[in-house]
């Protein structure tokens, strides 16, 4: 195939109708471009038969994935789970690395097989799928569960291990005899990149972006993005390093800027749209032949690495604390191969450190391990169940106790949660005579409680079981009392399956979140730090003379709307910058210029709500009136006070500031 276009339109065609496919089948998009590259490319088909054309095109996925990575990247986050990332994350790699040396001195045995080839192998089959464990675990909705927090840990060190690793393979295509002098080139140009990257950019990336931003421009902002990304990219590749280096310091350095969350929502096109070109083109790379011609070695080198990874994150799961459950869901959800591995293949592949036959057959059955994980994962509790009888004996003991307390009981409120709110709630409906059921995942707790007679049991309200086994079917109402949306979100999903008409009460730190858990099925959210401020709004108007009538008339208004009149504010400098929700509802002022458009016109003609933007009040002369309706009419020199989210608040300011033509 000879014209650009056609090969664009081939994979572009190919790839909507595999994620269309798969979409359907509840799989990840990835499997559907690897089967897409196998299906379209030279080895099969032969419909795209020119992939070096795309093949560096399809490389800047790899660099727009490292740089998503280090946006996720902080400091704060690595000290806090340093347990998991450099304790079993590096156990994890070394150990990996080591067995496949280990299996390659038996190997060499029979044919010739360099330690070289060994490590190479290795280091690419001990990493696992961040795209395709991230994804299944989010739609389960067990990212914040123990295993979940041990295999983001572990995923979070593979990827941090991806550049040293690649530099040691780089180097190990080249003298064997000059080998530890590119290691230590390649050690002080590393150290020496990062260095001067992340001194000069911590000083430069923050102001300049507030440049940028200043410009109001959508089409600016971008462009900038793009051009700090691949320029320090290119700064890296320049000095002999890799591209997804200069990536992911990017990443790091964009993540320190007040633009993080909008920078990765801008990015998120390109990585998607160019690391699915490059999983189309490793595909690609696959000869089908190979699974005829050489199916049980193809075999082999799925099922052993893949039970090996499987055991060995086990056992090491084990020795950092985690229960037998715990450790055999995270060795099975890291059994996979990785996204990086294919990355190392290519680079193995162009230093020929592993014959071209033997390549394609460990890439075909690093394929098949990852179109095997989300049948591995989806199904984890099934083998954990039977391959773990102390697993099944203390679920089964613990769901005995919940149902042993529960039987004789309806009408209740099933508590999720039995801390400070959910034992103020227990008190009240306890005044009331109405009876309830908690569960909670604290065992001192549950033993001091349910010492002192409170109707407590040990159990994780988030699993389908423990509902059920609290007399879900029975039960009048459900409160969910501690703040974690994603827990919050798994017990809506389980309660809407089973019982949905059961109201759901959903306590929130703020209101950043009140919009999903609606979305998914609660009948009411208590955000506290709203809930917080209308009740100090309240109090103060009861003690500067309002009536209290008028007072908790207010007051119901607001919860009525769902407290739209109190979502969104005002940011100053001294906002915590960690815990705010940059995307969220703000507030901001905008002063209309007397040559303005919208002056003369009122609020209805400007339709600012198709934008998704309120006016909450205006200021006219001094005069502030609040509310105001659709036929108020605009002056010059008003300042508008406007109500929504960042985008749709840049889109209402160039409506209302557009000059009135001559």
């Amino acid at each position: 195939m000879t014209s650009p276009l056609e090969l664009t339109l081939v994979l572009l065609a190919a790839a909507v109708v595999g994620v269309v496919v798969f979409r359907s089948l509840n799989l990840p998009p990835i499997l559907g471009y690897l089967v897409v590259g196998i299906l379209i490319g030279p080895h099969a088909f032969g419909v795209a038969s020119d992939a070096p054309r795309v093949q560096y095109l399809a490389e800047f996925g790899v660099v727009f994935l490292m740089f998503s990575i280090g946006l996720e990247f902080s400091f704060a986050k690595l000290r806090a789970m340093r347990r998991i990332v450099f304790g079993l994350g590096l156990s994890q790699v070394v150990l990996s690395i080591l067995l496949a040396m280990g299996a390659g001195l038996i190997f060499n045995l029979f044919l010739p097989f360099g330690w070289e080839a060994s490590l190479a192998l290795g280091g690419a089959m001990a990493m696992s799928s961040t795209a395709i464990v991230t994804k299944l675990l989010a739609e389960r909705l067990e990212l914040d569960s123990e295993h979940g927090r041990n295999i983001m840990g572990v995923l979070l060190f593979q990827d941090l291990a991806v550049v040293p690793l690649l530099i040691l393979l780089q180097a190990l295509g080249n003298d064997s005899t000059q080998l530890a002098q590119s290691l230590m080139l390649a050690a002080v140009k590393i150290v020496g990149a990062l260095a001067l990257l992340l001194w000069v950019g911590q000083r430069v990336m923050t102001p300049w972006f507030n440049l940028v931003v200043r410009r109001r421009s959508q089409e600016l902002f971008m462009l900038n993005l793009l051009l700090v990304t691949l320029g320090i990219a290119f700064v890296t590749e320049a000095l002999g390093l890799s591209m997804a280096l200069g990536a992911f310091i990017a990443g790091i350095l964009i993540a320190e800027t007040p633009y993080r969350h909008q920078v990765e929502e801008d990015i998120k096109p390109f990585r998607d749209v160019l690391l699915g070109l490059f999983f189309i083109t490793t595909g690609m790379l696959l000869n089908p032949s190979i699974l005829v011609a050489h199916p049980l070695i193809v075999l082999v080198f799925f099922i052993v690495p893949t039970l090996t990874k499987v055991l060995l994150i086990t056992g090491l799961a084990r020795l950092f604390g985690s229960s037998p459950g715990v450790a055999m869901r995270t060795g099975i959800g890291l059994a996979q191969a990785g996204e990086f591995g294919f990355v190392m293949l290519n680079v193995i592949s162009g230093n020929k450190l592993v014959p071209p036959e033997l390549l394609n057959e460990v890439l075909a059955a690093m394929l098949l391990s990852m179109l095997a994980a989300p049948f591995m994962i989806q199904n984890a509790d099934r083998i954990v169940m039977r391959l773990s009888s102390t697993e099944w004996l203390r679920q089964s003991l613990q769901m005995t106790r919940i149902a042993t307390q529960t039987i004789k009981t309806s009408g209740h409120v099933i508590i999720c949660g039995y801390g400070r709110s959910g034992q103020n709630l227990a008190r009240m409906l306890e005044q009331e005579g109405l009876a309830y059921v908690a569960l909670d995942l604290d065992p001192d707790r549950v033993s001091a409680a349910a010492s002192a007679g409170e109707s407590v049991v040990y159990g994780d309200a988030a699993r389908r079981e423990s509902l059920l086994a609290a007399g879900l079917h029975r039960a009048a109402a459900i409160a969910i009392t501690y703040a974690e949306t994603p827990s919050a979100l798994k017990v809506l999903h389980h309660v809407h399956e089973l019982e949905p008409a059961l109201p759901v009460i959903v306590r929130t730190v703020d209101d950043a979140d009140m919009d999903r858990l609606i979305a998914a099925g609660a009948t009411e959210v208590i955000p506290e730090i709203v809930e917080g401020s209308l009740m100090l709004a309240s109090h103060t108007l009861v003690l500067v003379g309002v009536p209290m009538r008028r007072v908790v008339r207010r007051v119901e208004e607001m919860r009525d709307a769902r407290y739209s009149l109190l979502r969104g504010y005002f940011r100053g400098a001294d906002d915590d910058e960690e815990g705010y929700d940059h995307e969220g509802v703000r507030l901001q002022s905008i002063s209309l210029p007397g040559n303005a458009d919208a002056v003369g016109r009122t609020l209805g003609e400007l339709a600012l709500e198709s934008l998704g933007v309120g006016v909450t009040a205006i200021r006219r002369h001094g005069i502030r009136g609040v509310e105001p309706d659709s036929t108020t009419r605009l002056r010059a020199d008003d300042i508008l006070v406007l109500r929504g989210l960042p985008d749709a608040l840049s889109q209402a300011e160039q409506r209302l500031s557009v000059h009135r033509r001559v």
